[in-house]
């Protein structure tokens, strides 16, 4: 009988290997699986590469794994805001490197990986710094319909962690709201997924129609409690 759900974030992240690569969904504070990124920080890997949206506020969620050491490079497109002092500290002393990605090409290189693609052109940073490697060479180009194209890759990862709303045991999964972002696509790239849920359901209780993530791309899931936000809301 398949069943993906475990008993634990420990038991999820057990096999986690220094110098992963981790997508971490997320927009804003919206979909953070901040249970999941706590248990990674339990669970000591080091030397990862971190990809999300941006590089953590204050000093919690993807800011405490920053700060605990954890992190060599962050991939994101938003790595700046009035409570990322972590990452700024951390990259300013040479303590962590950044790959700058627009918020569209992420969210592509990230798909792509899922899909199978071996890359795409993209009119978006061409003739800018974000059309060199982090070498400093330049990304391949393309002239297309009398505009210029760069070229860009996948982003494969070894783990994805997503925050999803229900689950069954297969590890179907549906997200709520604006809390969906880059969790199905996420979810497709990595090697492994780990996704937790608040409502546990049996099967055949999430209308096929309405399955966001196919339990194919699942392979652990943890349910945890919804609890208050530090603004004082409710969890997304």
């Amino acid at each position: 009988m398949i069943n993906k759900f475990v008993s634990s974030v420990r038991e999820a992240l057990a096999d986690t290997a220094d110098g992963a690569t981790v997508l971490i969904g997320g927009f804003g504070t919206a979909g953070i699986p901040d249970e999941l990124i706590d248990g990674l920080i339990a669970q000591g890997a080091k030397d990862l590469t971190v990809v999300n949206n941006n590089a953590g506020n204050a000093e919690y969620g993807l800011a405490a794994l920053l700060k605990a050491g954890r992190v060599r490079k962050v991939i994101c497109s938003f790595p700046r805001q009035a409570d990322s002092y972590v990452f700024d500290g951390l990259y300013r002393s040479g303590q962590v490197a950044l790959e700058l990605v627009p918020q569209g090409n992420l969210a592509e290189r990230i798909r792509a990986a899922g899909a199978g693609i071996g890359g795409f052109f993209t009119p978006t940073g061409y003739g800018t710094d974000l059309a060199k490697h982090a070498d400093g060479s330049l990304k391949e180009t393309r002239e297309i319909n009398g505009r210029m194209h760069v070229f860009e890759t996948p982003i494969h990862a070894d783990l994805a962690l997503i925050k999803a709303e229900r689950g069954d045991r297969w590890g179907n999964l549906t997200y709520r709201k604006a809390a969906r972002n880059f969790g199905p696509i996420m979810a497709m790239a990595a090697r492994k997924t780990v996704a937790t849920v608040y409502e546990e359901v049996a099967l055949g209780d999430l209308d096929p129609e309405a399955v966001v993530t196919p339990g194919i791309f699942v392979h652990a899931v943890v349910k945890i409690d919804r609890v208050a936000t530090r603004a004082g809301g409710i969890k997304a």
